[in-house]
């Protein structure tokens, strides 16, 4: 076991002891100290003391007990016992006076600054007029100065320890907040995807089932083909949506699989089976970019299709990314009915406004209207391929 492991023991320890037991046993401790002169062996005048030698000596250390309320009080009281010291005699020659150092000590490390200061200048200056020898004096003064000294270091000490303590408690504090706010960032992505999901699948859905009667009475062949997009719309939403849910189950740990830009052939393809002709082109070098910029980028062209799918009455659609050196172009065009259609989506609701929050989450920027000149309606994204960092 290590001495500094020792240290510490006793230290907690002590502690633990109420705080007015242990000035009790520090006052006994220096009683003890300051009754030596009267008892030390072979001094033949001892049975000559005048026993108020010994209850000055006694008086002196009943301060310490209440060293802790009123510091400067209590240092005071104590100097003014033994102020009465040299008006008893015979008595030993002047003994160290320990319990005016324990309560010079305590008034350096807890009281005030102005305190502090008429305290240790006032023991300074009785000393001197009390004490006839200049070396004695001195010696008083250099034994005053070091206690003092001790108690500013040990209030150093505890202003360090309480600082370390604040700052700990409000890191935590900083890290509840944080872990809320992650929390609160969590549940609204998790609501935006939930969004995008059923708002796709449902649009795509109902497309479908109400062009099944036609479908059913003009081409019997294709009725099954209709049908079975519905259920598979269906069933992608479902699976989706126990995937998101899980996470939820499952708290903290991973997320859900997100899907990524690679899809994007995929989700045409899911699409164009609704009955509208979706394309998709790229132009530029398709490069790796952060998770939360692809996540962004597909869940946008899905909600633009789906809005396409609900209000623009279009026959076809046109995705386009664009890479370029710092940022990733997005537009989704169609040859719908324009603004007539739109904006109702673009000012209420969570389907344009969640393009814009998605783009604007990773740095990025969202535009929507009709296209100029020519029928149909064009949503506008452009991505940063590298999110920036934020302090």
């Amino acid at each position: 076991m290590s001495a500094l492991s020792v240290v510490s023991g006793v230290s907690r320890r002590v502690k633990a002891v109420p705080p007015l037991v242990q000035d009790a046993l520090l006052a006994l401790v220096v009683l003890g100290a300051q009754l030596a002169p009267f008892v030390r062996d072979g001094d033949e005048r001892a049975e000559v003391y005048a026993w108020q030698g010994y209850l000055v000596v006694a008086l002196s250390v009943v301060p310490i007990l209440w060293r802790r309320r009123a510091p400067l009080i209590c240092l005071i009281a104590c100097s003014l016992v033994l102020a009465s010291y040299d008006l008893w005699g015979p008595l030993p020659s002047q003994p160290i006076w320990y319990a005016s150092l324990v309560l010079t000590y305590t008034m350096a490390a807890r009281s005030a600054k102005w305190v502090r200061w008429v305290g240790l200048v006032g023991n300074i200056v009785g000393g001197l007029l009390l004490v006839g020898s200049f070396d004695t004096a001195m010696r008083g003064v250099v034994l005053y100065v070091t206690a003092y000294a001790m108690g500013r270091v040990t209030a150093m000490r505890l202003e360090h320890a309480a600082a370390l303590e604040d700052r700990a408690l409000r890191l935590e504090r900083e890290r509840e907040l944080e872990a809320e706010r992650a929390a609160a960032e969590e549940r609204a992505r998790i609501a935006r995807d939930m969004h995008d999901v059923l708002a796709h699948a449902v649009s795509l859905m109902v497309v479908q089932a109400e062009a099944g009667p036609v479908v059913v009475r003009s081409a019997p062949d294709r009725a099954e083909a209709a049908f079975d997009a519905i259920a598979k719309a269906g069933r992608d939403a479902m699976a989706q949506l126990r995937r998101m849910l899980g996470v939820l189950k499952e708290g903290e740990g991973a997320r859900s699989p997100q899907p990524t830009l690679a899809r994007l052939p995929e989700l045409a393809e899911e699409v164009s089976r609704s009955g509208l002709a979706v394309e998709l082109h790229q132009e530029g070098d398709p490069r790796p970019v952060p998770p939360e910029v692809e996540i962004a980028a597909y869940r946008i062209v899905q909600e633009a299709l789906t809005n396409v799918v609900k209000h623009a009455a279009a026959t076809r659609a046109d995705i386009r990314l664009i890479w370029q050196d710092a940022d990733l172009l997005l537009t989704v065009t169609d040859d719908g009915r324009g603004r007539a259609a739109r904006g109702a989506a673009w000012s209420g609701g969570n389907g344009l406004i969640g393009i814009r929050e998605r783009a604007a989450a990773t740095g990025g920027s969202a535009s929507a209207g009709p296209r100029a000149g020519t029928p149909g309606f064009q949503v506008s994204v452009r991505l940063p391929l590298s999110v920036p960092v934020t302090a």
